[in-house]
């Protein structure tokens, strides 16, 4: 079986953005002031950063910044938006690749884009995916949430999986697991610690096992 399309689950960024770009001058100028957002999360955490320290970041007035955005809340929830939509992205487009022929292989590939995002993504590691800046009711789905249903979806259209709520359930508890994992190897690795990331490999395939057959090599 193989997905008929793959929907990458989308936050809300847009939302929060005042003046949507419609001119490429204009999108360059939104893309730049997020990638000083994201550089000064990188380098001293989404808590500390002031829509100030964007606008410098950017080479630009801090008029421009309130241009587009209605304050440093807005700023980290339009970053968040566009690090959970580029990851995510990479990460289904893994699962309908035919070189990987199970649905671990492809999961695995998935999730090494993930650990890609951690190492080379400036302000990834902080922010993924917003749920941590995420200001709607309780009521709401979260980001991770999101992405974890679409994996889900994609891999049972792709192998013929057991879709019940129980097993769902269970591929959601894996990516939380994993995503917590994956930050703590992170923390003080820039490289990744392997004792996490192994770790999250082998609680994907424990909470799975259950529903979902492990593939023999």
């Amino acid at each position: 079986m193989t997905p008929t399309h793959l929907e990458v689950p989308r936050m809300d960024g847009g939302a929060v953005i005042r003046n949507e770009p419609v001119q490429a001058r204009s999108a360059a100028r939104l893309t730049a002031l997020l990638d000083a957002a994201a550089e000064v999360v990188h380098e001293i955490g989404y808590e500390r950063l002031t829509t100030a320290m964007v606008a410098e970041g950017a080479g630009a007035s801090i008029g421009t910044v309130y241009r587009y955005f209605p304050d440093r809340i807005a700023v980290l929830q339009s970053l968040a938006a566009r690090n959970a939509e580029r990851t995510s992205g990479l990460a289904l487009a893994e699962l309908s690749n035919p070189a990987h022929p199970d649905w671990l292989s492809a999961l695995a590939a998935a999730f090494e884009r993930v650990m890609v995002a951690f190492r080379d993504e400036p302000g990834f590691a902080s922010l993924r995916y917003g749920d941590v800046i995420d200001l709607r009711p309780a009521t709401g789905t979260p980001a991770l949430q999101a992405f974890a249903d679409a994996l889900f979806d994609a891999l049972v259209e792709r192998f013929g999986l057991d879709a019940s709520d129980d097993a769902r359930a269970a591929f959601a508890a894996a990516v939380v697991a994993s995503d917590a994992l994956c930050a703590r190897a992170f923390r003080l690795d820039p490289a990744g610690d392997p004792r996490f990331l192994d770790a999250g490999r082998a609680a994907t395939v424990a909470l799975l096992a259950p529903y979902w057959a492990t593939p023999s090599r």
